[in-house]
């Protein structure tokens, strides 16, 4: 039995802790901000990746499959708020005046629809729900392993990135050139993720 669960989990693991606009987004965080003021915005991504896992489960992807304007609409959304969401640091440093507008990017609801709107996101649900829940029995089975796996990927791998961009910045202090190349990395997985 177990042997149905570890390839989901090691797919998880692999899909989780790569790059990816989240990631980036919270190793920026740890930057400019520090973990203890991220804690927010990671639990936001959690659940807004559930609440994506909850759709995907119960059909919503084959809507999107099936209705091509939809999709590339909501694609080509997505990537825009993942732009915006980067961009809106690309004058600071990690030494600024504005840190209640640093603060206010990685709150609970900035986090909450980072991965809705993540085509990154999208695609990893959808292998999950189409390549993996089928040998885990029944609905309710899969439904807890995939939406539960994911969340506990989350905390744990969110966090190492995030508490990772914190170490970064106080080895590299006050560097906007730090934050800059973290945006732009950001910027390039996300044009990545909307050309598959």
């Amino acid at each position: 039995m177990i042997d149905t669960y570890v390839p989901l989990f090691g797919f998880m693991i692999l899909m989780v802790g790569t790059p990816g606009p989240a990631n980036l987004l919270l190793a920026l965080g740890g930057i400019q901000v520090g973990f203890k003021q991220c804690i927010g915005f990671i639990i936001g991504l959690i659940c807004g990746k559930m609440a994506l896992n909850i759709f995907i489960g119960f059909g919503f992807n084959t809507i999107l499959i099936n209705s091509p304007i939809l999709h590339e609409t909501f694609k080509y959304l997505s990537a825009a708020y993942m732009f915006w969401l980067a961009i809106r640091s690309w004058n600071t440093s990690t030494k600024s005046n504005n840190l209640s507008d640093k603060l206010h990017q990685f709150k609970f609801y900035n986090g909450l629809v980072v991965h809705p709107l993540n085509p990154k996101a999208w695609v990893m649900s959808s292998l999950a729900w189409t390549n993996f829940a089928p040998t885990l029995g029944t609905f309710p089975n899969q439904f807890i392993a995939i939406v539960l796996g994911f969340a506990t990927c989350q905390l744990i791998l969110h966090t190492v990135w995030c508490l990772t961009g914190g170490a970064v910045a106080k080895t590299m202090p006050n560097n906007q050139n730090l934050t800059r190349l973290m945006i732009i990395l950001t910027l390039m997985i996300v044009i990545w993720a909307v050309t598959l």
